[in-house]
């Protein structure tokens, strides 16, 4: 009995337990996402390559299991290097499957032609190609092992044109079963006694929580050892949740105070990368202790040299840490100097946002929109976010209460992010947890990135609410005289700043276009109204278009948003 390369590829995927394609057709890998349909993956159809490479990342993370990216050769592999990258500096799992031009005419400057498997090197844990059809499930299982194993990261396979439709024998296929989960390593129990040790001398302790916590599902053990030592702890960005934001210990509200003063820090799956500062003065103290947890060895030591160090899987390791705590009995007192301190940190901080949010004044600010998403999203969505002032803010003012319900920027700081995930995070859902909303909170111009993928949502139709906080620009904008004003100085390309875009932009109607909701609201009762209206249809897509002032910026901090302290 005869089998084609793609539906080797397709049988392949769903062995190794694949579930979910992103990605967009064409020659030669059409039949692919048709085999992938019939061997009963998902396929979602993307409107760029990006976009469908950033959402069959956001899979990887939410699920533990690769989602794939489905590109043409040439420019369709180009435009997914983004989303490999962002997945591997994420460490999050994820397969690219490429197209790439007929084997019989490589060097003869073929139909986009290009050295993918080179260039592909640089963003990926693996990047090869199968020598022949026989190979593929093997390579697959290689693929799919490596992107899970050890430090998640992206895979590339790159498949020759020719291979897709070629016919081979299904005895002389070399068949491999699905690969093992990841195995799961604990550290050395001397290192867990002697970081227990230097906790329980310190004076000024704090937690750091990151993405790797909650990719490894820690949220019980780690919010086991929060309550059973007392300790204040921070989440990175995309950490939120994983022990809730209103939990008392969380500091949060306090977070440059906790950072520049703590004396024994303990990072759970974090890097001490430009989100921490470094790690070094004069955002932290000059002979702070690190005690560093990761599953990557190579990560251990950057930066700055750690007190401890505790190779192993982050979730395995808070078990250990719990259970030498219970052998010890230590509980950071409540009410100790360190807390009074950043307790009443975190009282002026919230204030000073509670202050900016009731303000009255038209158009809104940032912080006013945020209050009231804040009390009308669901307390169990997903929430996306990107831009630059809207992803800072709303990080501070909208708390997350359940793990891996946070997608961002991230490490890389990447823009345009934000549809992919939120296309992710809702098909994800419909399967694991139908009901559960998801809220995109896009910046206007971080919207532009991917706005299109609003037909995709459509498509699908798929319930997600994207909001748009519309400052007419990058950081800030002009308003609509300003702007006409500017116009009269002459050629647009030479007079206007290179922040603006257009004033008062109607996003929602892109949204309306394809047959969701949309809305433009410039008052705080016209966003509660819109925003009771989508939540109460849970049926159908709809983009809240909401106007603030254009000039509104964080709240005034020590270091002015320059510095990057915002991240």
């Amino acid at each position: 009995e005869a089998v084609s390369g793609a539906q080797l590829i397709a049988q392949a995927l769903r062995d190794q337990n694949i579930e979910y394609m992103f990605g967009i057709v064409g020659i030669p890998v059409t039949e692919i996402a048709v085999a992938a349909q019939a061997a009963g993956i998902k396929y979602v159809g993307m409107r760029n390559e990006q976009a469908a490479c950033y959402a069959a990342s956001a899979v990887g993370y939410l699920t533990g299991r690769p989602g794939v990216c489905l590109v043409v050769s040439g420019p369709g592999f180009l435009h997914a290097l983004g989303g490999m990258a962002n997945a591997t500096i994420n460490c999050w799992p994820l397969i690219v499957i490429g197209g790439s031009s007929d084997r019989n005419q490589e060097t003869m400057g073929a139909f986009q032609e290009f050295p993918q498997v080179e260039a592909g090197r640089l963003y990926n844990k693996l990047s090869v190609r199968p020598s022949s059809l026989e190979v593929i499930p093997a390579v697959i299982e290689k693929a799919v092992r490596t992107s899970i194993y050890g430090r998640p990261g992206s895979c590339y396979i790159d498949i020759p044109g020719d291979f897709v439709n070629l016919q081979v024998n299904k005895s002389s296929v070399k068949y491999v079963e699905c690969c093992l989960p990841p195995p799961i390593s604990v550290a050395e129990h001397a290192a867990v006694s002697k970081a227990a040790s230097i906790l329980a001398l310190s004076k000024q302790p704090l937690l750091i929580v990151g993405k790797g916590a909650a990719y490894s599902h820690a949220e019980n053990n780690i919010r086991k050892l929060v309550d059973l030592c007392g300790l204040p702890f921070l989440p990175t960005p995309m950490a939120k949740g994983v022990v809730p934001d209103n939990h008392p210990n969380c500091v949060a509200a306090a977070r440059s105070t906790a950072l520049q003063h703590a004396d024994v820090i303990i990072l759970l799956g974090a890097r001490l990368n430009w989100i921490l500062h470094f790690g070094l003065p004069p955002r932290f103290r000059q002979d702070v202790k690190v005690i560093q947890i990761d599953i990557c060895a190579e990560e251990l030591g950057n930066n700055v040299r750690p007190a401890a160090v505790l190779l192993g899987d982050i979730n395995a390791v808070t078990k250990q840490l719990l259970e030498e705590f219970s052998k010890r009995s230590f509980k950071y007192p409540s009410n100790s100097e360190w807390w009074k301190r950043l307790r009443v940190k975190m009282k002026n901080n919230e204030e000073r946002s509670k202050e900016l949010a009731l303000q009255k004044s038209l158009p809104m600010n940032y912080y006013t929109v945020f209050h009231h998403i804040r009390e009308l999203i669901p307390k169990d969505c997903i929430l996306v976010s990107e831009g630059a002032n809207t992803m800072d803010i709303g990080r501070t003012m909208l708390p997350n209460y359940y793990p891996r319900q946070r997608l961002d920027a991230g490490t890389f700081g990447t823009m345009g992010v934000g549809l992919g995930f939120a296309i992710a995070a809702a098909m994800v859902a419909k399967d694991r947890a139908p009901g559960k909303r998801v809220v995109c909170i896009e910046g206007d111009s971080a919207f532009g990135f991917s706005g299109m993928e609003v037909e995709t949502i459509c498509r699908y139709n798929l319930p997600i609410l994207i909001i748009v906080v519309n400052n007419n620009g990058i950081y800030t904008g002009l308003d609509a005289n300003s702007w006409k004003e500017m116009l009269k100085l002459g050629n647009p390309a030479t007079c206007v700043p290179p922040v603006s875009l257009l004033p008062n932009s109607p996003y929602e109607k892109i949204m309306s276009a394809f047959g969701g909701k949309g809305f433009f609201v410039k008052t705080p009762e016209e966003l509660q109204n819109a925003l009771k209206a989508s939540m109460t249809d849970k049926q159908t897509p709809s983009l809240i278009n909401v106007m603030i002032d254009p000039q509104s910026e964080r709240k005034k901090q020590e270091f002015p948003w320059l510095t990057r302290s915002n991240l």
